[in-house]
């Protein structure tokens, strides 16, 4: 057991603050909190603010946060109310929650804060994950096929040498680093990105050095031993791929792959144990969001009320596409979508919202980290509104996935029924995006909950068809395995961006898990 203090963390590049979320969850088998965030770095205004909010949140122990929280996440009470009438807790709170931009913000700056979060702690853990648009698969093919020389010099391919910097600068004993599965394949100026981050996080000093800093006369030696997480090729990683986490197989509801890296400072030795499952099986979509109050699409282009949706969703049944022959079960398949608009069109009108809002059922798994019983409601659960065309197609894509088995790709929808413009036509012959419409399905993970979520729905429709709808913030924050009570600021395409981004907090408990014990062996 570590005893008589909670060991600092520093989070860079920090985002909502999925990583932070798990590490300060964590707790010692006498259900002692063992971590705690000194500092978060985030540029992002809206992430920031969620940060803060959170921040806020952790001053004050679970069973005395006050109610003034829980007023502020229904709209009763103004956030600067709410932070005026703690002063104390927002002033701390504010310490921990830094809007800065790394690579902008004097490194001497971030110096002076990284001390004073710190203060005399020897025993502390560094986080980050660098933002991974220029190594995301999708991002790098756009952009390399736009303009190669402009994708070479795309500074965000550089954002790792601040977290590199640092690691020269404060030495942590320990740290870890996040990104994505593109990172592996990435290659900068004909050279493997991924072997070239891994050099320098083995060397920080001689790295940043390399960067053109002008060498300290305090620079050492200081070299890390960087480990996966897992054990796909023992102890010692031999490939790249040994980084790269499965999160659906660590029983989080989610297909979600991406890199970590365990730094330990080469003076100490320690070595770490392989992060363990959540869960003796998969994690599905219904497990973890079928108790949350379902909720029907909104209309875009239309007065958006109850009478006109059930109105939209009854004209399905006068498109000349209906009932068509289909390539799979297309007697089961428009069979279902009747039934759904009858049951649709049976609503009573006037109760037809609190109808929705009543269908509930109990989450099967991770309920007590979840849900808490003070909200008294659902935060970030509101539906986008869509156009009558997508809710069409929506319907249609989650009664097919439920009478198939799988999410529909373009070819099988009709003809008519898909959107007009040449990607549709690429869809459809397998050249590109063939599942632009895809239902998570509700007895799998998801697929990976990504910032693309905000800027439309299509790849995340929800798989109650009777819904019509994609996922809400909410959902998509649950399968990122974020608790109910934390609030995303921001308008909703900032809120979706930030769940996208993050790290699942539960998988970065597990992490907090394997990185305590390295410090017991301390």
């Amino acid at each position: 057991m570590v005893k008589n203090a909670e060991i600092s963390v520093i989070d860079l590049f920090a985002g909502p603050g999925g990583l932070g979320e798990g590490f300060e969850s964590f707790t010692d088998t006498n259900g002692h909190k063992v971590f705690r965030i000194c500092l978060s770095i985030e540029m992002n205004d809206a992430a920031h603010r969620t940060l803060l909010t959170r921040s806020f949140f952790r001053q004050f122990s679970p069973e005395n946060v006050p109610d003034d929280y829980y007023k502020y996440l229904r709209s009763e009470l103004s956030r600067d109310q709410l932070f005026e009438n703690y002063p104390e807790e927002f002033e701390k709170a504010n310490d921990v929650a830094w809007k800065a931009e790394l690579g902008k913000t004097p490194h001497k700056m971030v110096s002076k804060r990284i001390n004073s979060a710190l203060g005399k702690n020897k025993i502390w853990v560094l986080l980050g994950g660098p933002p991974c648009q220029a190594y995301s698969l999708v991002g790098r093919s756009r952009m390399i096929n736009t303009d190669k020389e402009k994708y070479e010099t795309d500074p965000r391919h550089y954002l790792y040498k601040e977290y590199v910097q640092i690691i020269a600068d404060h030495r942590p004993p320990i740290f870890i680093m996040e990104n994505v599965k593109g990172l592996l394949s990435s290659k900068l100026n004909d050279k493997n990105a991924f072997e070239l981050i891994l050099t320098d996080l083995g060397d920080p000093v001689t790295a940043v050095n390399t960067y053109g800093r002008k060498r300290s006369k305090a620079d050492k030696k200081v070299l890390y031993k960087i480990y996966p997480l897992t054990r796909k090729s023992g102890l010692f990683a031999n490939e790249p791929r040994d980084y790269l986490i499965e999160a659906e197989n660590l029983g989080l509801p989610q297909k979600r792959h991406r890199v970590f890296l365990l730094g330990i400072r080469s003076d100490l030795n320690i070595t770490p144990d392989e992060i363990e499952s959540l869960t003796e099986t998969q994690t599905t979509v219904n497990d973890v969001i079928c108790d949350l109050p379902q909720i029907r699409s909104g209309l875009s282009k239309n007065t958006d009320n109850i009478v006109n949706w059930i109105a939209a969703i009854q004209s399905i049944k006068e498109q000349s596409w209906f009932g068509k022959k289909l390539p799979e079960k297309s007697r089961s398949i428009w069979k279902e979508m009747r039934s759904v608009i009858k049951n649709i069109s049976k609503l009573e009108l006037e109760k037809g919202e609190e109808y929705f809002k009543s269908m509930t059922c109990e989450a099967k798994k991770f309920s007590d980290w979840f849900t808490d019983k003070r909200l008294n409601g659902v935060i970030n659960h509101t539906s986008r509104s869509h156009i009558i065309e997508d809710l069409y197609r929506y319907l249609f894509a989650a009664c097919f996935a439920k009478i198939i088995g799988r999410s529909p790709r373009l070819r099988d929808f009709p003809s008519e029924l898909l959107p007009a413009h040449k990607s549709a036509i690429k869809g459809v012959k397998g050249e590109l995006f063939a599942d632009r419409f895809h239902v998570q399905l509700h007895n799998k993970p998801s697929s990976t909950i990504v910032s693309h979520i905000s800027k439309d729905g299509h790849y995340f429709i929800h798989p109650d068809p009777n819904q019509c709808r994609s996922l809400t913030v909410r959902e998509a924050a649950r399968l990122q395995t974020f608790p109910d009570n934390y609030l995303f600021e921001g308008g909703r395409t900032n809120q979706y961006q930030q769940v996208g981004n993050a790290v699942p907090p539960l998988l970065a408990k597990q992490i907090a898990a394997v990185v305590y014990k390295l410090i017991e062996q301390l």
